[in-house]
């Protein structure tokens, strides 16, 4: 980010079992400050329309292809790993759009409806699926189907692989013969 955009400070807390990051505050060149909230984690958070030039700086910082730091309190800048990186361009440009956004865990194990929704399937599709042995599963105390998001994931990518092969394999039988589409 550079000096005449503004500034995004954030202070790096160790409480015992890890760290956490604390923004104190986001400026700009402009004088407009954001404070942190007190926000329950399981409520969306809607940025109010006065954080609109705010998103837009840390939009168009996040969107510089160069590594992505903290600043501790120190001075000590911390670089952020891609996949946090990843999680902030997307909550950001969502913000920036008026939209909510909830951030939650996506669990190691999913449930039948939560692996069809991901899959974008009905359940019933997705049991069909696990009973030709296309998914694996484990079965709970009670019964109940319990599916490996890495194995839903692979299973995704998998077919949509096969969907982008087809597609491309009859586009190319309609130019052979010519057709317009």
């Amino acid at each position: 980010m550079r000096a005449d955009q503004g500034a995004l400070t954030c202070r790096v807390m160790p409480p015992a079992g890890g760290y956490s990051v604390a923004v104190s505050s986001i400026s700009c060149q402009s004088g407009v400050v954001a404070q942190p909230r007190s926000v329950d984690d399981t409520e969306p958070i809607l940025a109010p329309t006065e954080d609109a030039e705010l998103l837009a700086l840390v939009r168009d910082a996040l969107d510089d292809q160069s590594a992505a730091r903290l600043v501790r309190a120190g001075g000590e800048a911390v670089e952020l790993p891609r996949s946090l990186r990843a999680v902030l361009v997307r909550a950001v440009r969502e913000l920036a759009q008026g939209n909510a956004v909830v951030v939650h865990p996506v669990l190691a194990e999913l449930t039948t409806q939560e692996a069809a929704d991901l899959l974008g399937v009905s359940r019933p599709y997705l049991i069909g699926l696990i009973d030709q042995s296309r998914l694996t599963c484990t079965r709970t105390v009670g019964s109940h189907r319990r599916l490996r998001l890495a194995d839903v994931l692979a299973y995704k990518q998998s077919r949509d692989a096969e969907r982008r092969a087809a597609l491309d394999e009859m586009s190319a039988e309609a130019e052979r013969l010519g057709l317009r589409y």
